[in-house]
C-alpha cells in the first residue's frame, strides 16, 4: 500500500509493493519476487520504494523520470534501482508486464565489500549479464514451487555482483578450497546446504565462490547439485523398487513435483518413462 510522504508530492511504496495488477508474488531467500503488469497506457505518480530493486521488462514498454533523465525500456530490457530514489513512470500504449526483484538488507550485508557499489542506478538495455541472470531467477521460480533455495540464492549472488560491478578476481593456480567444495557438494548433495555455509567452508567471499566455480565448471553451484541428485536418483531406480516419491525424498528434492520438473530439465524426460524404460516399472 502506497503511503504519503514529502507533503503529499511522492508516494514511499513499502516491501513488497508496486503500482499494477499483481499476477504472483514470491518471498524467498531474503528477496521478494513480484510479476504484475498494467493492462493500459497511464501515467503514475512520483514515487519511491522501500528497497533496493531490479526491474525486467517482459513485454510492453513503458518510460521512467528518474533523477532528471528519461528513460525508455522495451521487452528484454532490465533496470536496478536503489532504494527511496523518487521516479515517475509513464505506461506504454500496449501495457506493460514486469518482473521484480526486491532485495532485503541481509543481501546488502551479504554484499557488505560492494556497499557503495549498489547505491547507483544501473541499465541494461543491451541483452547484458544483469538481464540474462535476472531471467535465470525468474525461469527458477516460474517453473513452480518450490525452487531450492541454493539455487536461487547462487543465481541472486551472481545478480548482485553484476550490478555492483564487482570486479573479477583470478586464481593462479587451482585452489584448495575449491577442491573441498566439490568434495562437499559430492558427499552432502542430498543436504539442504546453503551458500553461506559453502563461502564459510570455503573461506573466500560469496561472490568469489560463485564466480570461480562456475568457470571451473560451466555451470552454477545449484545446478552442479541438480545433476548429483538427478544422477543419484538414477542409480537409485535401477537397484531399488522403491516409489518415486521415496527416491526424491532420498535424493535431496523438497517433493516429488520439484523432482519431476528438474529431472525432466537435465534429462529431458519424466522419471517414470526413464525408470520405464530401463527397468520396466511402472508407476
Amino acid at each position: 500500500m502506497a503511503t504519503n510522504s514529502r507533503g503529499g508530492r511522492e508516494q514511499a511504496l513499502g516491501a513488497g509493493n508496486f503500482y499494477g495488477a499483481v499476477d504472483r508474488k514470491v518471498e524467498q531467500c531474503g528477496a521478494i519476487f513480484t510479476e504484475l503488469r498494467h493492462a493500459s497506457p497511464r501515467k503514475l505518480p512520483s514515487h519511491s520504494h522501500e528497497l533496493p530493486f531490479l526491474g525486467i521488462v517482459l513485454s510492453g514498454q513503458y518510460g521512467e523520470r528518474y533523477l532528471h533523465q528519461e528513460r525508455q525500456y522495451t521487452a528484454f530490457t532490465a533496470m536496478y534501482r536503489p532504494a527511496g530514489v523518487p521516479h515517475e513512470d509513464e505506461i506504454g500504449p500496449c501495457g506493460v508486464r514486469l518482473f521484480e526483484i526486491e532485495f532485503r538488507p541481509a543481501w546488502r550485508n551479504r554484499m557488505a565489500d560492494y556497499p557503495a557499489m549498489l547505491d547507483a542506478a544501473r541499465d541494461d538495455c543491451h541483452g547484458g549479464e544483469i538481464f540474462w541472470l535476472g531471467m535465470k531467477v525468474f525461469r527458477e521460480l516460474r517453473a513452480g514451487p518450490p525452487s531450492d533455495d541454493l539455487v536461487v540464492q547462487n543465481l541472486m549472488t551472481e545478480l548482485l555482483a553484476s550490478i555492483a560491478r564487482v570486479p573479477e578476481e583470478t586464481e593462479k593456480q587451482p585452489s584448495r578450497w575449491l577442491t573441498r567444495i566439490v568434495e562437499k557438494l559430492n558427499s552432502e548433495f542430498s543436504q539442504r546446504l546453503t551458500l553461506d555455509e559453502l563461502s564459510a567452508e570455503a573461506g573466500v567471499h560469496a561472490v568469489h565462490l560463485s564466480r570461480v566455480f562456475r568457470k571451473s565448471f560451466g555451470q552454477g553451484i545449484g545446478d552442479y547439485v541438480h545433476r548429483r541428485r538427478v544422477q543419484a536418483a538414477c542409480e537409485l531406480m535401477l537397484v531399488d523398487d522403491r516409489s518415486l516419491a521415496d527416491i526424491s525424498s532420498a535424493t535431496g528434492f523438497s517433493d516429488q513435483s520439484h523432482f519431476s520438473r528438474v529431472f525432466r530439465r537435465i534429462a529431458g524426460t519424466t522419471p517414470a518413462f526413464f525408470r520405464s524404460k530401463l527397468t520396466g516399472i511402472t508407476e
